[in-house]
């Protein structure tokens, strides 16, 4: 393909056709993107908010399983901004989904409050960034709390949501107490609660958290969801939602 650049490659989404630009030595998209885009859930005609979108991962997934009215993917680094602009174009997808340049922290003003059905955010998951010996490299941003908070991401899903609205999350277990206590500070109440297991006999290292703005408390603790079944080969419930289409 002419348009790729240095260290950049082509990958197959395995829905719709679609493809997308990744550059190997910044970051590439993980299973957690792949299992946040099917956790998700939204109509036809709703629009949706990613915080954070990186190259554009799940704007995308998410377009190609549920349709959707409009994609907004929100990123604040230019190198991601302009690759995932080009698998915008790439998959022709230019009039339902939009990558906006800017940061988390302002995304309600940049996107305007309450308006939309659905935000979903794969954050930084650590918040302990003592030992980075880049914390300006693309891949410490990516991974740490270093240009945005759980507060920050939380706080402004809750103001571009509608009453009403679903904000989806993957995080790590180990901040489960800390996620709860600031979904329920910002009016986001937790209704569907799923962990993801490496192997069946591994704890669990992350989770999957669907919360609804301005809703009445009661939660829901899913199945979990375990990725091996053995080194290197996927469950059938994990191969299902990476590569069954719908």
């Amino acid at each position: 393909m002419n348009n790729l650049q240095e260290n950049e490659r082509l990958d197959d989404l395995g829905r719709k056709g679609y493809k997308i630009i990744q550059n190997t030595k910044i970051f590439c998209f993980g299973i957690d993107a792949v299992l946040l885009a099917a956790f998700a859930r939204m109509g036809k005609e709703d629009s949706a908010i990613d915080l954070g979108t990186g190259n554009g991962i799940i704007p995308m997934l998410m377009e190609a399983r549920y349709g959707g009215s409009h994609f907004y993917g929100l990123e604040i680094q230019d190198i991601n901004v302009e690759m995932a602009r080009r698998s915008v174009i790439m998959n022709g997808l230019e009039e339902k989904v939009e990558i906006v340049q800017g940061d988390i922290k302002e995304a309600s003003k940049l996107l305007g409050a309450g308006k939309y059905d659905v935000v979903t955010s794969n954050p930084p998951y650590m918040n302990e960034n003592h030992g980075l010996t880049n914390p300006d490299s693309h891949k410490a941003i990516a991974r740490h709390e270093i240009l945005c908070s759980l507060d920050d991401v939380v706080r402004e899903a809750s103001r571009l949501l509608k009453v009403n609205g679903h904000f989806y999350m993957i995080h790590r277990p180990h901040r489960l107490v800390e996620i709860l206590a600031k979904l329920t500070e910002y009016k986001l109440e937790p209704k569907r609660i799923r962990f993801v297991h490496p192997f069946v006999d591994k704890e669990a290292n992350m989770l999957l958290i669907d919360a609804i703005k301005g809703a009445r408390s009661m939660v829901k603790l899913e199945p979990p969801l375990v990725v091996y079944k053995e080194q290197g080969i996927y469950t059938q419930e994990l191969w299902d939602i990476h590569y069954k289409e719908d």
